[in-house]
């Protein structure tokens, strides 16, 4: 649904068309992403237009820092030993 918001603000019909999910089941997922403040309404006639909130993605983006840093350690540890148990099992 973020995929979606990032490329461009649309109403609910349109995220429904575009994920295939149900109208109601859409309504919800963007209730909690506007309760997290993810995302951003407003009006326009009779539609309400959802867009990415890039203010509270950036916080987010800021707080996962170091969360990022720490698997990509750890999954850097994890390539070079499955490097070093590959070349063990050829005997080099």
């Amino acid at each position: 649904m973020l995929d979606v918001l990032r490329v461009r603000a649309c109403a609910v019909g349109e995220i429904v068309d575009e994920l295939g999910f149900t109208q109601p089941t859409t309504s919800k997922h963007l209730r909690v992403l506007r309760e997290a403040g993810l995302v951003r309404v407003r009006t326009h006639a009779q539609r309400r237009i959802y867009s990415v909130d890039l203010e509270q993605m950036a916080e987010l983006d800021a707080w996962l820092a170091p969360f990022r840093q720490l698997w990509n350690e750890r999954l850097d540890a994890l390539g070079e030993h499955l490097d070093r148990s590959e070349d063990e099992a050829k005997g080099k």
